[in-house]
């Protein structure tokens, strides 16, 4: 349950295509928050100059370098004091997730959707654990949200691609596709809306008010460090509750230090190829050294031949 009493996914129109938020333009402001793990000077700085060599303004709070149980960026308190002032405010476009590491769950059931409605449509960017608030916002604030890399991590600093593919989507034109260059698992082709996120964060939040709903949508799926077996647990935990069954066709990112690449796979042939949906892998999106940013709530087609995942025009806000 939320702050105010509703579940965020309550009266969700399963096939109601979201609106993508304002694009952003020179000048405007975005703010940086940690609402998951530590965040330090060494990691804020690069991420404000990047930012504001794109031109923008950018907005932080004293409370955005605290730490908690040595795991944290702060109490539960800080943290989400942070992110509700930053979406809050009125002059801010986008909130910028610095990094993610853990902690969204533990503010997630405590937001105050109503009143973060009301501040209006803007972007939330970020991926990992951010997986959580996608999940919470995506649903109750029926917006268009970006999991992407994230300016405390170094794909965003090294790979020009990365920063060009977070460019578009904030400035625009936002993507259109995205090239799959991994083997089919299962061909055909799916339309739907776009969900997911880390596949660890979505079997963890199992149950709970964030828990993905993944009923006629393709279902993005993507993890670090996590052994096949460990992949085998969350994609078994996902099916045994009825996600896997009901998605309308998936599509798999990266899979970074989870194993020798044969075996990854072996584990996502194993746990859905019998869902009688196309499956594709090879989404440049997740933890790798080169992560696109995927519009999260976009109508999409997913097609294996060839392997490309296109989005729909969606609809835009405008300022």
């Amino acid at each position: 349950m939320t702050a105010d009493g509703v579940p965020p996914g309550a009266g969700r129109a399963t096939h109601q295509a979201r609106a993508y938020p304002p694009l952003l333009r020179r000048g405007d402001t975005v703010a940086l928050v940690a609402p998951a793990g530590p965040v330090t000077e060494r990691e804020t700085t690069p991420a404000r100059d990047l930012l504001e060599d794109w031109g923008l303004r950018v907005r932080t709070t004293p409370r955005l370098h605290a730490t908690h149980q040595g795991y944290l960026a702060g109490s539960d308190d800080e943290r989400l004091d942070d992110f509700t002032e930053a979406w809050l405010d009125p002059d801010v476009r986008a909130v910028v997730c610095v990094r993610g590491g853990y902690g969204s769950q533990r503010i997630a059931d405590r937001l105050d959707h109503r009143c973060l409605a009301a501040a209006g449509p803007k972007f939330l960017v970020g991926s990992s654990d951010i997986t959580c608030l996608h999940q919470a916002l995506g649903e109750s604030l029926r917006l268009v949200t970006l999991h992407g890399p994230m300016p405390g991590c170094r794909p965003l600093h090294e790979d020009d691609v990365s920063a060009g593919s977070l460019h578009a989507a904030l400035f625009g034109p936002p993507p259109r596709s995205f090239a799959l260059h991994g083997p089919v698992l299962v061909p055909g082709r799916a339309e739907g809306i776009l969900t997911g996120g880390n596949l660890t964060m979505l079997a963890s939040s199992l149950g709970t008010a964030t828990a993905p709903d993944a009923e006629g949508r393709i279902l993005l799926l993507e993890d670090v460090g996590e052994d096949p077996y460990r992949l085998d647990r969350s994609l078994t935990q996902l099916g045994r509750a009825g996600v896997l069954r009901r998605t309308a066709g998936v599509v798999l990112g990266d899979f970074t230090d989870c194993g020798p690449r044969h075996q990854v796979e072996a584990v996502m042939r194993d746990r859905l190829s019998d869902l009688g949906v196309p499956v594709a892998a090879g989404l440049p999106a997740g933890h790798g050294p080169r992560q696109l940013t995927v519009p999260l709530g976009a109508r999409a087609v997913l097609r294996t031949d060839p392997p490309v995942l296109t989005l729909h025009p969606h609809e835009r806000n405008t300022k």
